[in-house]
């Protein structure tokens, strides 16, 4: 087992560019692999959660922004109905206002 003191150290002159013996280059990988194990036995300690569970949240997640999203839709649809109508009736006082002409 490699420490994680030296496995830190060969890493960092791995990344850096240095050249390393072929000594190290093995202790180097040996450290990897028994980080790629912790990790993995850390994964497995964790429940999975099923392709199904996960595809129904994501439809759930997915209706709820649709709802969302209708919400606002209504709501930008009855503000616009609102603006038509006040730009129809702020037309109807324009042309009130305006004098006729009489033709010459």
């Amino acid at each position: 087992m490699i420490s994680n003191e030296l496995g830190r150290v060969l890493h960092d002159k791995a990344t850096r560019g240095m050249t390393l013996s072929a000594e190290e280059q093995v202790q180097l990988q040996t450290w990897y692999d028994e980080q790629d194990a912790e990790e993995a036995a850390m994964y497995a300690a964790v429940p999975e959660v099923t392709g199904v569970a996960r595809l129904q949240a994501q439809i759930d997640a997915t209706l709820t922004q649709l709802m969302s999203m209708t919400r606002r839709i209504q709501e930008v649809m009855l503000e616009n109905k609102a603006l038509r109508q006040e730009i129809e009736g702020l037309r109807r006082q324009l042309i009130a206002s305006i004098p006729l002409q009489k033709a010459v």
